[in-house]
């Protein structure tokens, strides 16, 4: 089915791994499209509750654009980045489900774009990622110059965009970059621990609220107000409410299903 990305639908959880590991994973245009493509099918399956995104071995989540592939592929960048780049990470953001990047080595240029569109980063100590586009007279793009502003706000986000310097993993935790960091052989623990709450969570209110919080800073307190109202009352006719409630009044643990 996939020709560039490991694919594993198991257990409530939808595990992507990027497989160029040549080229330390770098996106083409088809291994871009396998990403976007295995995110939708994570909408569209009810027994998906968490999406896991890596690069598979131990040295790369991902080094950013081929740009072989891009001088080879006879589209502007502009082109490349409406085509491809664009829905990829509109995909991850619009998803109603939690996407955590396990981020395994270095993340940089719209590698580093990836893995901040994800909801979660849980880094290994020896990961780090890189605003990269400088060093060759280019801008951030897919998706950087939002993300990177409200997580780290403006005077760092123009530093590490104009600079492009690596920025460990023990630094983006400290900045709020990335949520969490741990020693390489520790990952796939942090991340099982975290899938461990996520399969078992209500995964429709968390889809919810990932969308609400997306509109958050769109909108003015009011609008906020009333998005809040209408999901809200959504959310509290859902069978995942009414088991969060009979739980609670019935102290024992709730059993949720995501819907």
């Amino acid at each position: 089915m996939f020709q560039h990305i490991l694919f594993q639908n198991s257990e409530g959880v939808l595990r992507i791994h990027l497989n160029r590991m040549q080229v330390h994973h770098a996106l083409h245009p088809a291994l871009i499209s396998e990403i976007t493509e295995a995110i939708s099918t994570a909408e569209t399956d009810a027994s998906v509750r968490a999406v896991v995104i890596t690069g598979e071995g131990n040295k790369a989540f991902c080094s950013g654009a081929d740009l072989k592939a891009t001088l080879d592929s006879g589209k502007s960048a502009g082109e490349l980045l409406r085509t491809y780049y664009n829905p990829m990470i509109l995909a991850i953001r619009n998803l109603p489900k939690p996407v955590i990047c396990r981020l395994n080595g270095l993340a940089a240029g719209a590698g580093a774009s990836l893995a901040l569109a994800c909801d979660l980063i849980i880094a290994s100590d020896t990961s780090y990622l890189s605003q990269i586009f400088v060093q060759i007279g280019l801008m951030p793009d897919a998706g950087a110059t939002f993300f990177l502003p409200r997580l780290v706000g403006m005077a760092k986000a123009f530093e590490l965009a104009s600079t492009g310097r690596r920025v460990y993993a023990e630094e983006a935790f400290q900045i709020g970059l990335i949520n969490k960091v741990v020693p390489e052989a520790h990952l796939d623990q942090a991340i099982n621990e975290a899938l461990s709450y996520y399969r078992s969570a209500p995964t429709k209110a968390i889809g919810i609220m990932k969308l609400t919080l997306n509109r958050s800073y769109q909108s003015n307190l009011a609008e906020m107000l009333e998005l809040e109202a209408e999901n809200q009352q959504m959310l509290s006719e859902s069978p995942d409410a009414s088991e969060g409630i009979r739980s609670f009044l019935q102290k024992k643990a709730p059993e949720y299903q995501g819907r």
